[in-house]
């Protein structure tokens, strides 16, 4: 997979290039990371970005033009691949699509800074708008390497057990709720000990109490998942006798 990013900070990416398993999935050529500076195809003395909005209003919009000239250099390099652009009006990006971006060939994503973006550059390059949830940062470099260390992970070869990444939360092979608690050594600390469950070696029982821990902590945190789960029919019956006495 092929990840290239524009964006005025190149060296933020070392985040998600150099460290960590995305770092070592990169090393290792599962994945790579091209960055590009919309300066460098700038044709004025100042290399600019920028400028007032026309309308009139705070802060400054960046310009269309060094955008698509930097696109279009990168299409030059790779196949034509789908443009993301990072933005707070953006659809979430959720576990769902970091699977889809895993499994894809990649993508281009345009890191937003300022105001925004030149609207006729979306109109007219951009393919979808994402974003991480409802708040505004300075610019789309943090959601960006969000999103590549969401997708990275879930790519084959990526983490040590591959079954790792089944028991997320969110994933949909433990029905889209929240993970359950770990736990490792050691097997006391203070007063608190390991559930005794944890240590039985019954895996079935183990699996069972994982899984209604599972249920019973995304019943009290995010409901609606336990709703979603139900209307696509996720849940067993002993799922719902389970729920049911929680409310006991």
């Amino acid at each position: 997979m092929r990840i290239d990013v524009i964006t005025l900070f190149p060296d933020v990416f070392a985040g998600v290039r150099d460290y960590g398993v995305t770092g070592r999935a990169h090393a290792q050529g599962i994945w790579s990371l091209h960055s590009h500076n919309p300066r460098t195809y700038c044709q004025d003395v100042h290399r600019t970005v920028d400028d007032r909005p026309y309308g009139g209003g705070p802060g400054m919009v960046m310009m269309a033009e060094p955008l698509i000239r930097t696109l279009n250099a990168i299409n030059q390099e790779r196949a034509q691949s789908p443009v993301i652009l990072l933005s707070p009006t953006g659809k979430q990006f959720g576990q769902t699509a970091a699977a889809r971006l895993a499994a894809s060939k990649g993508v281009i994503f345009v890191c937003g800074r300022y105001e925004g973006v030149d609207q006729r550059f979306i109109d007219q390059y951009v393919d979808e708008q994402w974003s991480l949830g409802d708040f505004v940062m300075s610019g789309g470099e943090i959601a960006a390497m969000a999103m590549i260390d969401a997708a990275v992970r879930l790519m084959p070869g990526v983490l040590n057990d591959g079954n790792s990444s089944l028991q997320d939360s969110f994933q949909p092979s433990i029905s889209g709720l929240l993970d359950s608690p770990h736990y490792t050594r050691p097997e006391t600390l203070g007063d608190s000990k390991v559930p005794e469950v944890l240590t039985s070696g019954n895996h079935a029982k183990i699996a069972r109490w994982r899984r209604e821990q599972s249920l019973a902590l995304t019943a009290k945190i995010r409901p609606d998942l336990i709703t979603a789960a139900r209307a696509r029919g996720d849940l067993s019956p002993q799922d719902e006798v389970f729920l049911e006495s929680l409310t006991h």
